[in-house]
């Protein structure tokens, strides 16, 4: 059995913003251009080892959340052998009667408005660097550096597992 954390993460060409350092008496410039058009960051986490999973998607819906759990459950393995448990928030696409939750896999959802309990809340900063007061000709662009992004935190569980392994997490031998 492995417990594992999901959450989304709306990322879009509206910037997002954070302080800088810049030298005494000046002021930091960044270029910005806000415009409205969005894709969503699904990212997956296993806290006890800093194993992630991510996937992009335009939108969200019960729909798409389902081809995202499919895809997990086939990247993790999922199914006969392995059990995985899998903790999210009561977003209505998550505990949608209409789901289909692949084999192996079980839901258990956090109370509501509760995303201090929720381990993949802490992914978005680490997710966010790559993309943070900058500017993007168009959210292709956006998307593609996004993807390395998450591909550099692939790489990097110790610092995944600094961010999301809570005291209280059930730690599964």
């Amino acid at each position: 059995m492995e417990v594992w954390a999901c959450d989304e993460h709306r990322i879009g060409l509206k910037p997002i913003l954070r302080r800088v350092w810049a030298p005494v008496g000046q002021r930091p410039v960044i270029e910005v251009q806000p415009r409205y058009q969005w894709s969503y960051l699904h990212g997956f986490v296993q806290p006890q080892s800093g194993r992630t999973f991510w996937f992009l998607t335009p939108g969200i819906d019960i729909a798409l959340f389902e081809l995202v759990l499919h895809e997990f459950a086939h990247e993790v393995g999922a199914g006969v052998g392995t059990e995985i448990v899998l903790v999210l928030d009561q977003a209505g696409w998550h505990t949608s009667a209409q789901v289909n939750v692949p084999a192996g896999i079980t839901l258990v959802f956090l109370p509501p408005r509760s995303p201090e309990l929720q381990p993949a809340e802490r992914l978005w900063p680490l997710s966010n660097e790559a993309i943070c007061n900058r500017r993007f000709q168009d959210i292709e662009e956006l998307e593609e550096v996004q993807s390395q992004r998450c591909v550099q935190l692939l790489a990097q569980p110790q610092l995944i597992r600094s961010h999301t392994l809570f005291h209280w997490w059930p730690q599964i031998d």
